[in-house]
């Protein structure tokens, strides 16, 4: 796991290289073991911050040439299939065994859409073919890592991080894209292929974008989430088989590494299935968890009980409150990007505690994604019947329910037009009608043209309906959540891995029925009992906990300053603060509770061109 940046002048007037360098160690906590730089004298300049994981000697840093040196690539990730890819290329002269020199290799036999599509992990990689001038960026999958990029026909700007982009002379002075940051303020986060200010972007998951020396722009995507449902294994115990041999697979690939590794343990589900997988290929294992005093909130217990059983050498933390806030003003500038997940602080808490002992975890992120683990999918799911009836029978079902109910079997999702879009709303906590008061700027800006994550058909049939909607979510909140998880981890120099989004994880999770996890009543069942086979002695979760924080509290007490003057300073000009002061002051006095709102405005604060 690593920092890069790159850039590309199609004009041949690249800035200087102290200037490049110094964007370049914006980095450096992603990358502390060593850095490097390339040019090609011309148009071309690579930089590397390398936090070395797998072959530490300087046969693994970057940038690097591949062995005729057709290809200068800059690469951030780790691909778990290397080695195999390694035995069928005809080039066996490698200086070492880093997955760089393997991409390299790759390249040169097998050229750029071909290496692509062969990779299975996580990675975003620069690619500069010196014979040809094309420039490729490229992305993961799954969108495990980021990439940003800022492009204006003169310059192509990427990196790792995307306040690095904005202190290129290039796009150091643009202006914020309003259609962005209405998605921003809606969904909390700026989804790909988006950048917060004018000429900024992200690569997709799964898409490979090419420049030609004269800047022209293409790009295609070599992967996608199917929706397919063809071809689907309906029988429970041939699902369990699956997942237990595709799971033990990867986490078996993704052991490798060359300095010390551990895992992240909650109380949950796909941590504990993860720790038992690497428990059993690797008997040393170290895990990490984090609680508090909160009976609500805390989980570490359950965590500990799984520990015990698996015997791993486990690490607990037990945060106070005053611990907790004492880390606030780090993790505030671990956000370099405006993201509004405030569970990026125990994410933070998690990775700081591992750093202390390993440089690798495992986590057990995707689960949910790809076996329906979030209350929100049947909340969505349990309207299908009535999503084409007219709108006022349908609001007639919804009282009529809540009498009988209490809205057990239908809910206020119901009214919507199409479920996309009521799943899309659920997403959001900062509603239009306050967003278009903070921000009257806004009021007729409407969301990006190709914004299509959250639509979908309606449909009655529960298998294919939930085949889209785990679709919208792997696109939707789960990217959210992955750049939490990079913010928090890498700004701790810590690389996480996710087993459940390995290609082949989530190839497989895709030929299994998800009607054999999800139904009225049941999440991710087929996870669920998997656990239980390995764990018969430990209770099952009765509801998902996780470990997170009593913002609502702490804004109104230890953070009310803090907010106050982020959110009241005077540079904050681009949205109405009488309308801010308003919504802090009826939170303070325990009116309403506008934590999301608020937050969503201090994250926004915190990544504003600083």
């Amino acid at each position: 796991m690593c920092g890069f940046l790159a850039e590309i002048s199609f004009q041949n007037q690249l800035i200087s290289k102290e200037c490049f360098v110094d964007i370049l160690n914006l980095s450096l906590k992603r990358g502390p073991d060593a850095q490097g730089y390339w040019n090609n004298q011309s148009s071309v300049q690579l930089g590397f911050n390398r936090l070395a994981i797998v072959e530490l000697s300087e046969a693994g840093n970057q940038p690097m040439l591949s062995h005729n040196s057709k290809f200068a690539i800059v690469f951030n990730g780790e691909i778990y299939n290397h080695s195999y890819l390694r035995s069928k290329l005809d080039f066996k002269a490698f200086r070492g065994n880093s997955d760089t020199e393997t991409i390299c290799a790759c390249l040169e036999e097998w050229g750029v859409l071909k290496t692509i599509k062969a990779l299975d992990g996580m990675f975003a990689l620069t690619i500069y073919n010196q014979e040809t001038k094309e420039t490729h960026l490229v992305r993961d999958f799954a969108g495990i890592k980021p990439l940003f990029y800022g492009f204006d026909n003169k310059t192509l700007f990427a990196s790792s991080q995307y306040d690095q982009i904005l202190k290129h002379p290039s796009f150091a002075n643009t202006s914020i894209n309003n259609q962005v940051l209405k998605l921003y303020l809606q969904q909390h986060f700026v989804p790909a292929p988006y950048g917060l200010y004018q000429n900024t972007f992200q690569v997709k998951p799964g898409e490979i974008i090419t420049f030609q020396e004269n800047g022209s722009k293409s790009s295609q995507e070599y992967w996608t989430f199917s929706t397919d449902t063809s071809y689907l294994i309906n029988d429970e115990k041939e699902a369990l088989q699956l997942i237990e041999d595709t799971l033990h697979s990867c986490v078996k690939d993704q052991l490798m590494a060359d300095v010390p590794l551990g895992a992240f343990l909650s109380g949950g589900v796909d941590s504990p299935l993860i720790c038992h997988h690497a428990k059993s290929l690797k008997p040393d294992l170290s895990t990490f968890s984090i609680g508090s005093h909160s009976l609500v909130h805390d989980e570490s217990k359950r965590a500990a009980l799984f520990a015990q059983k698996l015997s791993t050498n486990h690490h607990e933390w037990m945060l106070s409150a005053n611990e907790v806030l004492s880390h606030w003003d780090k993790i505030s500038l671990a956000i370099h990007e405006p993201l509004a997940d405030f569970s990026i602080i125990p994410t933070y808490l998690v990775s700081n505690l591992a750093k202390k002992n390993v440089t690798v975890a495992l986590s057990g992120d995707g689960g949910d994604e790809l076996f329906l683990g979030y209350e929100r999918f049947w909340s969505l799911a349990k309207n299908r019947h009535f999503q084409n009836s007219p709108k006022l029978l349908k609001k007639l079902i919804y009282g009529t329910d809540k009498v009988i109910s209490g809205n057990k079997n239908i809910n206020s999702l119901v009214v919507y037009n199409q479920l996309s879009s009521a799943h899309e709303g659920l997403h959001s906590r900062f509603k239009n009608e306050m967003i278009h008061k903070i921000f009257p700027v806004l009021n007729d800006v409407i969301l990006p043209d190709d914004w299509t994550v959250y639509q979908y058909e309606n449909s009655t049939n529960l298998s294919h309906l939930s085949r889209h909607m785990q679709k919208a979510e792997f696109y939707g909140m789960m990217q959210k959540t992955l750049r939490k998880v990079d913010l928090a981890s890498m700004d701790n120099s810590l690389e996480v891995r996710v087993p459940f989004l390995q290609k082949k994880m989530i190839e497989a999770s895709l030929q299994i029925d998800p009607l054999l996890s999800f139904g009225k009543n049941k999440y991710k069942n087929v996870l669920k009992k998997k656990l239980i086979s390995y764990f018969p002695t430990i209770e099952p979760e009765k509801a998902k906990k996780g470990f997170s924080i009593p913002l609502r509290n702490w804004i109104q007490t230890d953070l009310k300053e803090t907010f106050s003057d982020n959110l009241l300073a005077p540079t904050s000009t681009f949205y109405d603060k009488k309308e801010v002061e308003h919504l802090l002051k009826n939170h303070l006095s325990g009116e309403q509770d506008n934590k999301w709102a608020l937050f969503t405005l201090y994250a926004l604060n915190q990544s504003i061109k600083r």
